[in-house]
């Protein structure tokens, strides 16, 4: 398949399809006349690593660990190297972290929009507002 079926099969700008060929995480062949050519297999490697980039890995990360991607939704890792396993020991921490940060942020939200629903923010405490402004505006 070209590109163009490509993007409105996995929902990916043609521009991002060509970054993920720019950082070896897709390798479409080349027709005679040089247009990419992709394999029906490429949808779902496009969507594994929209996935893997919206949980927040790193293109450097996603191209160690595409290879062991066997499955669309799975990750096995045969005679994986220390540096592979301390790459993603520290992706999971930081991934960890960014969790705590969203749930701590959804609470906040959560219960500021609620004291709005009662008739106000006089009765939520202001650490809370604080803490719902901050999550709102991008600052935590």
């Amino acid at each position: 398949m070209r590109i163009g079926e490509l993007a409105e099969r996995t929902g990916t700008p043609r521009r991002m399809l060509r970054y993920y060929e720019e950082q070896g995480l897709l390798v479409p062949d080349r027709s005679a006349n040089g247009y990419r050519d992709y394999p029906e297999r490429s949808v779902d490697r496009v969507l594994q690593i929209r996935g893997l980039l919206d949980s927040g890995l790193p293109t450097r990360v996603i191209k160690q660990i595409l290879p062991c991607l066997k499955q669309p939704r799975a990750i096995h890792v045969t005679d994986a190297t220390p540096e592979t396993m301390a790459t993603l020991e520290r992706e999971l921490d930081r991934m960890s972290r960014r969790i705590d940060c969203l749930v701590r942020s959804r609470d906040a939200i959560s219960e500021y929009v609620a004291a709005v629903r009662r008739g106000g923010t006089d009765g939520v405490p202001e650490p809370a507002c604080e803490a719902a402004q901050e999550a709102v505006s991008g600052r935590r």
